[in-house]
């Protein structure tokens, strides 16, 4: 399940995304226009700064930037940042593997087979989610993808 640090962080990078490009953001702005309580959105911006998804100005005029353009962080690289690995199970987790103390064989645990399907389906869809794709159209981001024309079934 995803855990609302996870949400404030992902609304705190659509602000962001939404800004022009090396424009600082002072935290209060964020807290405020991203909803956020501001003593957990430090916590959480210095996460993402740790990981290289954000970076920092000092000053009076200072604040935080993307460090890199918007169509380059996916939903998985953030969720993963602040909630740890995607995988249900520490033994289909990629980053985090564990065998499980119980375990009897993984290589025909049925549990884990079905974790796996899981865990690469649910990576799949987060890895090519940008945080370019949730920000509105009007917004001014870098690197943009266009949109794609839909075409009704017949």
């Amino acid at each position: 399940m995803l855990s609302q640090k996870a949400r404030y962080a992902l609304r705190a990078l659509f602000l962001l995304a939404g800004r022009t490009i090396g424009e600082p953001v002072m935290i209060a702005e964020i807290a405020l226009k991203a909803r956020v309580p501001r003593k957990f959105l430090e916590q959480i911006l210095l996460e993402l700064k740790r990981r290289g998804i954000l970076t920092s100005i000092r000053g009076k005029h200072g604040g935080y930037t993307l460090g890199r353009p918007a169509d380059k962080i996916s939903f998985a690289e953030v969720i993963r940042a602040i909630d740890g690995p995607l995988a249900l199970s520490p033994c289909a987790s990629v980053t985090a593997y564990q065998r499980c103390g119980d375990c009897v064989d993984e290589e025909t645990c049925a549990i884990r087979k079905v974790l796996l399907a899981a865990r690469d389906a649910t990576a799949s869809v987060l890895e090519s989610r940008m945080i370019a794709d949730a920000v509105p159209q009007s917004a001014p981001i870098a690197k943009r993808p266009r949109a794609r024309a839909t075409v009704a079934a017949g």
